[in-house]
C-alpha cells in the first residue's frame, strides 16, 4: 500500500509502522533457548525412536547425521534470510521479501496450520504423561482431552503474560531436558551397555527382500526429519531480539546443532542399552525407551522419566506457540488475514500480540476435541509436511534470487558459499518433502492415513487459495519496505536517514505484490 493510501485512511504511514512493531525483549540466549525448546530433544527423541527402530532396526541411527546435514544447509540459508529481514513471522517474512506476496502468504499458511496442529498434539501428549504421574494408568478420552485443554489454557496465558515469564520457564525446562537426556545417556553408556557398537549397522531384517538403503533407510530418514524441526522459531521472534541481524542467524544454526547432538547421543546410548534387542525387534511391541530404562533402573525410574517427558512437551508447547503467534501477527500486520484489524493489535506493558496468541490457543483447543478420531490422526500428520512446505518456499525463493543475480547479503553471509549452499538446501528440502509425504501403507490402518499428508495438503491448500483471494486486495507492501520508506523520511540525530533500513527489497514488484 502506498503512503497516499495510508494517509487517506487516516493513518500516517510512519505511524503505522512504529505502532505495529514488537518491543525488544530477547537476547541471543533467549532466542537460542526458545528455538532449542521448540525442537526439544525429549520430544524429538521420544516421538520417533520406537517408530524408526521398528522400521529400520538400530541402523536407523545413521539417518540422524544425514538429516542433520540437510537441515544445517536449510538453517544456513535461514540465517542469511533472517539477517536481511529480521521481522516477526520467519518463513512468511523471508519468502515474501525474497520473492513476493503469494510466496510469503502460502508459506505462512502451511506454517500456521502445521504449528497450530502441533500445539494440540503436544498438549495431548503432555496430558497423557501428566495423568500417569498421578497414577491414572488408563484415563478416558474425555479426561485426557480435559487435561490437554487445561494445558493449552495455562500455556496460552503464560505466553500472554510477558516475555520474562516465558524466558524463565523455557530456560528452566531446557536445563532439565539437557541434564536428564545427557545424564541418562552417560549412565547408560558407562554402566548399562549390553549391545556391541556393531549393532548400529544392523537392520535386523527390516529390508525384507529389498535393499536397506532403498526402503528402511528412507523411512527412517522421514521419521528423523520430524525430529530436527523448529530451529526457525528464533527467526519468528526476530523483531524482538537485540541485534537480530547477527544474533538470530546464530541462534537458528546453533540451536539445531546442539539439539541434534543431544538427540544423537541419547539415541546411541539407548540403542546400545536395549536388553534382548532381538526379541524387541521380532515382537515389535511395547515402548523400547521405557522398557530399557525400567530394565536397568527399576520401576522407580518411571515417574521421574514421565516428569521429564512432561517438561519437554510443555516447553516445546510454549516455544511453538510463541513462534506461530508471531507468524499470525506478522501476517495480520500486513493485512494478509481475515480479522487482521484485531489480530495485529499489541496489548500490555510488553506490547505482546495477545489476540494472535489467543487465536492459536483456541484453534489448538478445538483440534484437541477431535483427538482419538481418524480425522485427528489425518490432521496431526500434516504437522511434518506443513513444516517442510513452509521451509521449502523461502529456500527455493532464495535459490531463484541467486540464479537471477538479485541476492544481496545481510550482516550474516556465507560469502562465496551462499549460492551453492542455497541450491543444495533446496534439493534437500524437495527430496525430504517427497520422502516424508510418500504414502506408506501400514498394516491395520485405513488407506487415508497413509495418504493423509497428501490429502491434508490438497484440502488446506484449496482453503488457503480461497482465503488468499478474499484478502489479497487489501494486503499491504512488505513491512521491510514500509519500514524503510518511513525511516527514510525520519531525520536522525545527524539530520540523515537512519542507516540500514532505508533500502527496499531488491525483489519487490508492486504489481506482483498486489
Amino acid at each position: 500500500m502506498s503512503s497516499t493510501a495510508g494517509e487517506s485512511s487516516g493513518i500516517v504511514h510512519g505511524e503505522v509502522v512504529e505502532e505495529h512493531r514488537l518491543s525488544k525483549g530477547f537476547t541471543f540466549r533467549s532466542a537460542f533457548a526458545l528455538a532449542f525448546a521448540d525442537i526439544s530433544p525429549i520430544v524429538a527423541l521420544y516421538a520417533i525412536f520406537t517408530l524408526a527402530l521398528f522400521s529400520a532396526g538400530p541402523a536407523f541411527f545413521w539417518a540422524f547425521p544425514v538429516v542433520l546435514i540437510g537441515q544445517l544447509l536449510v538453517a544456513a540459508v535461514f540465517g542469511e534470510l533472517a539477517s536481511r529481514w529480521p521481522y516477526a513471522g520467519s518463513v512468511y517474512q523471508w519468502a515474501r521479501h525474497v520473492q513476493g506476496t503469494r510466496w510469503g502468504w502460502f508459506a505462512a499458511w502451511a506454517y500456521m496450520w502445521g504449528l497450530t496442529i502441533a500445539l494440540s498434539a503436544l498438549s495431548y501428549g503432555a496430558a497423557g504423561f501428566l495423568l500417569e504421574i498421578f497414577g491414572v494408568s488408563s484415563p478416558s478420552g474425555w479426561l485426557t482431552t480435559s487435561v490437554a485443554l487445561l494445558i493449552i489454557a495455562i500455556g496460552t496465558l503464560t505466553n500472554m503474560v510477558g516475555r520474562r515469564v516465558l524466558k524463565v520457564m523455557v530456560v528452566a525446562s531446557i536445563t532439565a531436558e539437557v541434564l536428564g537426556s545427557v545424564g541418562l545417556g552417560t549412565v547408560l553408556l558407562l554402566f548399562y551397555r549390553v549391545n556391541p557398537i556393531g549393532t548400529l549397522f544392523d537392520g535386523f531384517g527390516t529390508q525384507g527382500d529389498g535393499l536397506w538403503l532403498t526402503g528402511p533407510a528412507l523411512v527412517a530418514t522421514a521419521f528423523v526429519g520430524w525430529s530436527f524441526l523448529g530451529f526457525e522459531s528464533a527467526g519468528s521472534i526476530g523483531e524482538e531480539v537485540e541485534e537480530p541481524e547477527r544474533n538470530v542467524p546464530r541462534a537458528i544454526i546453533l540451536s539445531l546443532l546442539f539439539v541434534a547432538l543431544v538427540v544423537m547421543y541419547s539415541s546411541l546410548a539407548l540403542i546400545l542399552a536395549i536388553p534382548n534387542l532381538s526379541r524387541v525387534m521380532s515382537t515389535q511391541s511395547g515402548d523400547p525407551v521405557l522398557h530399557t530404562l525400567t530394565a536397568h533402573f527399576g520401576a522407580g525410574i518411571g515417574r521421574p522419566l514421565l516428569i521429564l517427558f512432561v517438561i519437554g512437551f510443555l516447553s516445546s508447547f510454549l516455544a511453538v506457540q510463541a513462534a506461530v503467534s508471531r507468524c499470525v501477527w506478522g501476517s495480520a500486520r500486513d493485512r494478509s488475514l481475515p480479522g487482521s484489524g484485531v489480530l495485529d493489535q499489541l496489548r500490555g506493558p510488553e506490547r505482546l500480540p495477545v489476540y494472535s496468541i489467543l487465536l492459536t490457543g483456541v484453534v489448538a483447543g478445538l483440534l484437541v476435541l477431535l483427538a482419538g478420531s481418524d480425522l485427528y490422526s489425518v490432521l496431526v500428520n500434516f504437522t511434518t509436511i506443513g513444516f517442510y512446505i513452509a521451509f521449502g518456499v523461502p529456500v527455493a525463493g532464495a535459490a531463484l534470487s541467486h540464479m537471477r543475480g538479485a541476492w544481496r547479503p545481510g550482516a550474516f553471509s556465507l560469502g562465496r558459499w551462499s549460492a551453492p549452499v542455497t541450491y543444495l538446501a533446496t534439493i534437500w528440502v524437495i527430496l525430504e518433502t517427497i520422502n516424508v509425504a510418500w504414502p506408506r501403507q501400514v498394516p491395520g490402518t485405513p488407506w487415508y492415513v497413509a495418504w493423509s499428508m497428501v490429502i491434508t495438503t490438497i484440502v488446506l491448500g484449496a482453503v488457503g487459495i480461497a482465503v488468499y483471494l478474499s484478502v489479497r486486495g487489501g494486503i499491504e507492501a512488505p513491512i521491510g519496505e514500509r519500514l524503510g520508506s518511513s525511516r527514510a523520511q525520519m531525520p536522525s540525530a545527524a539530520g540523515l536517514a537512519t542507516p540500514g533500513e532505508g533500502t527496499p527489497s531488491v525483489n519487490h514488484d508492486p504489481d506482483r505484490d498486489r
